[in-house]
């Protein structure tokens, strides 16, 4: 994308009319839940989507549709009881990541009781780190831990670029059993981690407040950083190609620690990495949408269509309207409900739903929330907000 065009102004978009009916008819117990909205006094349900055609992919190609497709970032994870009872039976984050009917059940589990209109892979950005050598793992109340983080050119050189089909097999059949169980009533998502988040975490041996071992690393040892992104950009290359050959249908790159970047560091460290592999993905499978989620991501706005990713994911701390008019017409854009709006009444969540979409307006826009559901969110108010969501008629 070699230029941003600003939207003149957001009432440009044909106003919504949504009409709810305010007491819930979403019940645990059905497999294939109705929502009800009524219009003009008729109960109008969902039209069947096109088993050629899920509802999010026609969204991101800007073509017109009668709803804005909705899923929610962590919407298969800790807020679920199915998924906590597995937990209790398989405690390990990598055993539970690492194992293909396992992947398939806990990525299911929302589909089957929410049906949104993307099934993203239940893993972790940092799944690909053990076939690059670089060992690591993911503890209960600390978060991933990196044994042996590398800080020097021949630690980078010990870093292997990767072989998903030989590293994580398991990946590709979850992704193919995924599609087959969905049968294009969805749009299946794979995601990986950007370069830099990758490069932070292994860098930082974990989580990080204050990042200031990458940063070292980037300021005093540029060429080590340059040398660690680069093999982290090959190797999502092939992993986004690898997960889109299996069956996904749509991949989210997840740069979360790029906004701990200035606007100048992040043209140096993430972004040339970040269009490198979209330009490397756009020339094997040119019809993949790619979708760039970084948190915090208000200072870098409009900066991030120039990696030329399909989708932009908005958090919620950038107000919708704002953002539309700072990323332009050519991207599509999705969020960015605050997720600690589930935690609010239906009528406040409801409220909150009407408002991101009359703002996102009716083009290219696929609602989500701006970051991923919290642990503790109650299970009835995520049902509440497909319901609402799936009732909704531009």
């Amino acid at each position: 994308m070699s230029a941003i065009h600003h939207l003149s102004s957001v009432s440009s978009f044909s106003p919504i009319s949504i009409s709810f009916r305010t007491k819930s008819t979403y019940s645990h117990s059905q497999s294939n839940p109705k929502f009800r909205c009524a219009i003009a006094e008729t109960v109008a349900e969902p039209k069947a989507i096109s088993a050629s055609e899920p509802l999010l992919l026609s969204a991101v190609r800007g073509e017109n549709v009668e709803r804005p497709p909705v899923w929610l970032m962590r919407q298969a994870g800790r807020y679920m009881k199915s998924y906590q009872t597995i937990c209790e039976k398989y405690p390990s984050f990598r055993d539970r990541s690492e194992n293909v009917d396992l992947v398939v059940e806990i990525s299911l589990q929302p589909w089957k009781v929410f049906r949104p209109d993307g099934v993203i892979l239940f893993s972790d950005i940092l799944t690909p780190l053990s076939g690059m050598n670089i060992p690591f793992d993911i503890v209960k109340g600390k978060g991933p831990i990196i044994f042996d983080p590398p800080s020097t050119t021949a630690d980078v050189e010990q870093v292997r670029e990767f072989i998903p089909e030989e590293s994580v097999p398991y990946v590709g059949e979850a992704l193919k059993i995924l599609r087959k169980e969905v049968n294009n009533e969805a749009a299946v998502l794979g995601f990986v981690g950007a370069p830099f988040t990758l490069a932070s975490y292994v860098v930082e041996g974990g989580s990080s407040k204050n990042f200031t071992k990458i940063k070292r690393l980037a300021f005093s040892q540029p060429k080590v950083l340059h040398a660690l992104l680069q093999k982290f950009a090959t190797s999502m290359i092939k992993y986004i190609q690898y997960q889109a050959d299996n069956g996904a249908q749509a991949v989210q790159i997840f740069d979360s620690w790029a906004t701990e970047l200035s606007p100048e560091d992040f043209e140096e460290f993430s972004m040339p990495y970040l269009k490198q592999i979209v330009d490397s993905v756009k020339q094997t499978h040119p019809t993949l949408p790619l979708i760039l989620y970084a948190s915090g991501s208000g200072g870098l706005l409009e900066r991030l269509p120039l990696t030329g990713v399909d989708v932009v994911s908005l958090d919620w701390t950038v107000d919708m309207a704002d953002g539309r008019r700072r990323l332009g017409t050519d991207v599509a854009v999705q969020g960015n409900v605050d997720p600690g709006v589930l935690f609010g009444s239906k009528d406040f969540i409801t409220s909150r739903i009407h408002s991101t979409v009359k703002k996102a307006g009716k083009h290219k826009h696929i609602l989500n929330l701006g970051h991923g559901i919290k642990v503790g969110t109650p299970e009835e108010n995520v049902a509440h907000f497909f319901e609402v969501s799936k009732a909704i008629r531009y």
